[in-house]
């Protein structure tokens, strides 16, 4: 397994980082799929069920945050960490679960004050 917490970026494996970046992905799709949750949650008016979902969300989102925090801490801004498809693929679910979670908190508000 890849000891996330004493990275080394020339001694990463390339299965260990996938392993890592997969781990990304997941969390962010999860936090991103809790957030939408959340939102269907709002507009049916359980707006106290929908901020513990988006709070789920947050814990994914900063778990997913925390990896990639690791992963850049890593590799120093010395561009020794291998740089995939898959790890641009994980940066990418990243942050667009982040933009997401900022506009479904947005509308839930929303949702609440048409309420």
């Amino acid at each position: 397994m890849f000891d996330l917490d004493n990275v080394v970026a020339e001694d990463v494996q390339e299965n260990d980082l996938e392993e890592v970046v997969m781990g990304l992905i997941i969390n962010s799709g999860q936090a991103r799929s809790l957030a939408y949750t959340a939102l269907k949650q709002a507009k049916q008016g359980d707006f106290e069920t929908a901020k513990a979902t988006m709070e789920q969300s947050r814990v994914a989102l900063s778990e997913a945050h925390r990896v990639q925090t690791q992963l850049i801490e890593s590799d120093e801004g010395e561009g020794r960490m291998k740089v995939s498809l898959v790890l641009v693929h994980a940066q990418d679910h990243l942050m667009t679960s982040m933009l997401a979670r900022e506009l479904v908190a947005e509308l839930i508000e929303l949702h609440e004050k048409v309420q």
